[in-house]
């Protein structure tokens, strides 16, 4: 009873016999007057063929007569005189004959045709009038034990018949239906010891082949999650490597060169620190992804102006583009409300222009619009910078992605990803367009208010 295939064809074969003891009483109980009507009515024919018999042949020797007839027909017969006596014939015991009742017998006698209602002691029987030498008598065929036990021994060897072939497909149909699933367990087994490569191959269209199918797809995402995790492991290795090793080469080039001159070691300190503070701004970034991606960060939504946030922010950078010598236009509508997390939209308009600053060129230009359209707000950052490339659009919101170009820069390769991150939180859209040489422009799309934080929210202006 402990494998699934025991337990299907014990179940299959339990409901077949229950449904055939079932069936056979059901059947017997629908179709039992019915049997019996057509037994009755062939004991009345055989009554009938009985007394023309006689009528044509005038046997003198009455029982004789009636002994050969029970013979030839296989119903036993039980012949009462006009006085009430009663011979019997055809019966395998002498004292088998049906006990019948007097005035059954009587209304025979008088001349009509007797059908018992019920069975007498498990048999039916038909009376019909008879006369012998002219003496009325009451003649009365029995039902033959014989032919109801060939009846129900036929009934029950088809019935068991049925249990062995039905058995039989049941064991290869539950072998067809089990199959499939043991192959499911060995596929599992095999995908939680980090065999994300195997696969069940099945042309099934049923709910198992359904099953398949979404084991396959389970085993291709944990194989997508599983290279992720192997790339985030080898870029954030990558990423403390490369500072650690500056900070390590250039403390031991302080502790033990002696020869460093105080231009060098102040150098060298300014290197320590930058690298030191990269780390740190890679530690934070990492914290501040995996909060988001988390089911507890914190969402304090708010009302307020999002173009008086965006102005806020580019007061806030203007030491960065300022000493690029680049140009800031802004398109922002007065008074465009939105709600949302605040603090969150902040680091998204902090990431997106600081991306776009560092790839501008000097005396380059940054154009930034907000366009409302009717519960949605479009904010566009458009630079002059180095452009980007159609394969690179997707990927630069990835974790730890950077363009070639960008490759020996300063940043992390997180700050696109926790933008994406954070639109998403806010059930908006972001997409980035352009060309080589032609510049890059970044298109966030956000709602005024999402549905999952609508009614929800502190009410305040910015």
């Amino acid at each position: 009873m402990k494998t699934l295939y025991v337990r299907v064809v014990l179940t299959f074969l339990a409901s077949i016999i229950i449904g055939l003891i079932a069936a056979f009483g059901i059947g017997l109980a629908v179709f039992e007057n019915k049997l019996n009507a057509l037994g009755q009515k062939d004991m009345i024919a055989a009554g009938d063929h009985i007394i023309g018999l006689y009528a044509q042949t005038k046997p003198r020797d009455l029982d004789a007569f009636m002994n050969r007839i029970a013979g030839l027909t296989s119903y036993p017969i039980q012949l009462f005189t006009d006085a009430g006596e009663m011979k019997s014939y055809g019966w395998s015991k002498p004292d088998a004959a049906v006990a019948i009742a007097p005035e059954s017998i009587r209304q025979v006698r008088d001349g009509e045709i007797y059908r018992s209602k019920q069975k007498v002691d498990h048999t039916l029987f038909v009376g019909l009038p008879f006369s012998f030498e002219g003496k009325p008598y009451s003649l009365f065929i029995v039902s033959s034990s014989k032919n109801e036990a060939t009846i129900i021994r036929l009934i029950v060897t088809i019935l068991l018949l049925v249990l062995a072939i039905g058995s039989l497909c049941i064991l290869v149909a539950a072998g067809y239906l089990v199959r499939p699933i043991k192959a499911l367990t060995r596929a599992t087994k095999q995908l939680a010891q980090g065999h994300f490569e195997v696969e069940l191959k099945t042309k099934r269209k049923d709910e198992l082949g359904m099953l398949a199918h979404s084991f396959n797809e389970t085993a291709r995402e944990l194989r997508q999650l599983e290279t992720m995790r192997q790339d985030f492991v080898s870029n954030v290795s990558h990423e403390i490597q490369s500072p650690l090793t500056s900070i390590t080469g250039f403390a031991k080039a302080l502790k033990f060169d002696r020869l460093v001159t105080e231009d060098h070691r102040g150098r060298y300190l300014d290197i320590i620190l930058a690298e030191s503070e990269r780390l740190s701004r890679l530690s934070e970034n990492l914290l501040k992804l995996v909060s988001l991606e988390s089911d507890h960060h914190p969402f304090q939504a708010a009302t307020f102006n999002l173009d008086e946030q965006i102005r806020q922010v580019v007061v806030s950078s203007e030491p960065l583009w300022s000493s690029k010598n680049i140009r800031i236009d802004l398109k922002l509508p007065a008074a465009a409300k939105i709600t949302a997390d605040p603090d969150q939209l902040n680091q998204v308009w902090i990431n997106l222009l600081g991306n776009s600053i560092k790839f501008t060129p000097d005396r380059g230009k940054i154009r930034i619009a907000l366009v409302p359209n009717g519960n949605e707000l479009a904010v566009t950052i458009a630079d002059s910078g180095i452009g980007i490339s159609p394969e690179e659009r997707n990927r630069i919101f990835e974790r730890f992605y950077k363009t070639d170009r960008s490759r020996s820069g300063s940043g992390s390769g997180l700050g696109l990803a926790i933008v994406k991150k954070i639109i998403a939180l806010h059930q908006g859209s972001i997409e980035a367009s352009g060309a080589i040489g032609q510049g890059t422009t970044v298109t966030v799309k956000l709602p005024g208010c999402p549905p999952a934080i609508r009614g929800k929210t502190d009410q305040r202006s910015g």
